[in-house]
C-alpha cells in the first residue's frame, strides 16, 4: 500500500462529467409563482410526477413547497411517499388512484387517491368502511376517453342519496385534451361538460386545468389549477411565445474534434455525406442519455448532404447534428465555429437557455415532456437554489 491515492486530488465531478444537467430552482419557483398569478382566484397546485418531469422530485418538491405550493400531484403512490418528507403539511394527490395492498401507504403518509373508475370507487368505499374516513378525489371523463367516470355516471353518483357517508371527496377533477390549442372548439365542449359536474358536486372543490388550461382564462380555472410542464420551462400552448423561464440545461462534453474531408460519410450507415471539408465535434451524449436518435434525421435518403435533425449550442453559435446519433455519442458540425473558440473538453448545450427544449423536441418529432422525462441516469446534476 502506498500513499499515492492520498496524494491524488479530484476535480468537481460536474466539471468533468460526460453529460451534465443544471437545474435552476430559482426559475422553477418563479415559474410556479407566475402560474399562480395567472390562476387568478384559483389556488395553484404543482404537478411533480415522473420525478418532477425528470428534474428531481426531492429538490424540485422542496423548492415548490417553499415557493408556496400546498397541493401536489404525483402519478403513483411511491412518489407521494417520497414527497411527503419534503412537503409535510401539503395535500398530495395520487393520479393513478389506489390498488389493494396500498391502504397502509395512503393512510400512513396521508395521500389522497384520485379515483377514476367504478372498481376504484367500490374498493375505496370498502377501505373507508373498515379503516374510517380519509380524503379522496374523483376524476370525471369529460371527453378525453382516458381515466375517469363517464359524465352521466358521475352526475348520477353525485345525486345518489344512498352513497355511503364515508365517501367524502375533497376534489372533483377532469382534464382537457386540447388545452394547448386555444382555438379548438373541443375546449368549450369540455368546459360545458365539467360545469355540469361542478354543479352536481356543489360544495366540493373542482379542478379542470393543467398548464395549458390556465392560459385559456378564468372560466377554466375553477378552484384549483394543476400546472406541470410550464413549471419546468416547457411550452404549454402551441404557436405562441413561451413566457416561462428555462429551468433545465443539458450539456455534453466534447471528446474529440476531428477533420473530415468533402465526400466522406459520417456515423452509422454512412447516411450523411460531407458537402465540404469540415470540423466535427464528437460529444459524449446519445440516445441512452435521452438525446433522441430521431434528432439525427435517420431515415433521410442515403448520402444526405443537408443537415436535418437537432442543433446544439457552443461558443455562441448553433451547430447542427450530423450523421446518426448513437447510444453514447453525437456528432456536431462545428466548421463555422472559429477553431480558437472551441476545444476538447468544452461542453455543447443540448437544450437550455440557448436551445429551447421544445425546439429540440420538435426536431425529434416529439414534445418537451418526453425529452425531459427521458433524461438518462448518467447526468451529473447541479441544482442552483433560489438564494444563489
Amino acid at each position: 500500500m502506498t500513499d499515492f491515492d492520498s496524494e491524488l486530488s479530484y476535480p468537481d465531478d460536474f466539471d468533468i462529467a460526460p453529460v451534465r444537467l443544471t437545474v435552476d430552482l430559482g426559475a422553477l419557483a418563479d415559474n410556479w409563482r407566475e402560474m399562480a398569478r395567472r390562476s387568478g382566484t384559483a389556488r395553484a397546485a404543482a404537478v411533480v410526477k415522473a420525478d418532477a418531469y425528470g428534474l428531481g422530485l426531492e429538490d424540485c418538491g422542496v423548492t415548490l413547497y417553499e415557493a408556496g405550493a400546498r397541493d401536489f400531484f404525483v402519478a403513483v403512490a411511491r412518489e407521494g411517499v417520497t414527497l411527503r418528507a419534503y412537503a409535510p403539511d401539503a395535500r398530495i394527490y395520487v393520479l393513478s388512484g389506489i390498488w389493494p395492498g396500498q391502504e397502509g401507504m395512503f393512510f400512513e403518509h396521508d395521500l389522497v387517491p384520485v379515483l377514476a373508475s367504478e372498481e376504484q370507487l367500490a374498493f375505496w368505499m370498502s377501505v373507508t368502511s373498515e379503516y374510517g374516513d380519509h380524503p379522496c378525489a374523483l376524476q370525471v371523463d369529460t371527453g378525453f376517453n382516458r381515466l375517469g367516470l363517464p359524465l352521466e355516471d358521475a352526475i348520477a353518483f353525485a345525486d345518489d342519496v344512498s352513497r355511503p357517508a364515508s365517501f367524502s371527496p375533497v376534489l372533483v377533477l377532469s382534464h382537457l385534451h386540447s388545452g394547448d390549442t386555444p382555438a379548438s372548439p373541443l375546449n368549450q365542449k369540455q368546459l360545458s361538460a365539467f360545469q355540469k359536474v361542478a354543479e352536481a358536486f356543489e360544495g366540493i372543490e373542482t379542478s379542470l386545468s393543467a398548464s395549458a388550461g390556465i392560459f385559456l382564462g378564468p372560466d377554466y380555472h375553477f378552484d384549483l389549477t394543476r400546472p406541470g410542464i410550464a413549471l419546468y420551462g416547457g411550452e404549454a400552448v402551441v404557436g405562441v411565445p413561451n413566457p416561462m423561464k428555462p429551468v433545465a440545461k443539458a450539456e455534453a462534453r466534447i471528446i474529440q474534434i476531428r477533420d473530415g474531408k468533402k465526400g466522406e460519410t459520417v456515423s452509422y450507415g454512412g447516411t450523411y455525406q460531407l458537402a465540404r471539408d469540415s470540423r466535427l465535434a464528437i460529444v459524449s451524449a446519445g440516445y441512452a442519455d435521452g438525446y433522441k436518435r430521431a434528432l439525427s434525421g435517420s431515415g433521410v435518403p442515403l448520402r444526405q448532404t443537408v443537415a436535418q435533425g437537432g442543433f446544439g449550442f457552443v461558443a455562441g453559435r448553433k451547430v447542427p447534428v450530423i450523421g446518426r446519433i448513437t447510444m453514447d455519442l453525437t456528432i456536431f458540425d462545428v466548421t463555422d465555429v472559429p477553431a480558437s473558440d472551441i476545444a476538447v473538453g468544452d461542453y455543447v448545450e443540448l437544450f437550455g437557455p440557448n436551445i429551447a427544449v421544445d425546439d429540440v423536441a420538435r426536431a425529434a418529432g416529439t414534445i418537451g415532456y418526453e425529452l425531459l422525462t427521458s433524461l438518462g441516469l448518467r447526468y451529473e446534476r447541479r441544482y442552483i437554489y433560489p438564494d444563489e
